[in-house]
């Protein structure tokens, strides 16, 4: 299975706004800055992340994105679905209907195994997704983190983040 660019992007954004302080946003252009991604692209992932209620959007020339929820609150899965569609990645086109001597009608009552399989696949990789929160993402990289990430991280907020009036 090949998940998108955009699916990255979203995740990473989402971590980067996790670290916002309470009143703060960030641009889309700061996000696509700080991961070196097209502002365009990342903004159209933004939008979908907004749209699915994960992002909160704040709009005028201080505006920005901030998350919605709590990181602990926000799976992988759910940025997933935000950004690739809630469709499953493989869809049965009943193929075994067609060609020069499709099988009779008696042999379709049963839903196609191959179908079966796959989606029973996919249901196991969506379980797993959604036990991980972009908390738990955030704690494992802590934990791991020598001080260099964090101070990325704190250097690009403290030119970057737009503070909200309450």
């Amino acid at each position: 299975m090949k998940l998108s660019e955009g699916v990255e992007q979203a995740i990473h954004s989402v971590a980067m706004l996790a670290n916002l302080s309470p009143e703060g946003v960030l641009s889309a252009a700061a996000l696509a800055e700080y991961h070196g991604v097209s502002s365009s692209y990342l903004l159209k992932h933004l939008q979908a992340l907004s749209g699915a209620g994960i992002l909160q959007t704040i709009p005028g020339p201080r505006g920005g994105y901030r998350l919605a929820r709590a990181p602990a609150e926000i799976s992988l899965l759910d940025i997933i679905l935000a950004v690739e569609g809630p469709e499953p990645a493989f869809r049965c086109q009943e193929i075994r209907q067609r060609g020069p001597s499709p099988l009779p009608a008696r042999y379709m009552t049963r839903p196609c195994e191959i179908n079966a399989a796959m989606l029973k696949a996919e249901k196991a990789y969506r379980a797993e997704l959604k036990k991980v929160s972009i908390a738990d993402v955030g704690a494992k990289v802590a934990a791991r983190d020598d001080g260099a990430i964090a101070a990325r991280s704190c250097a690009f907020l403290e030119l970057h983040e737009r503070r909200q009036r309450p």
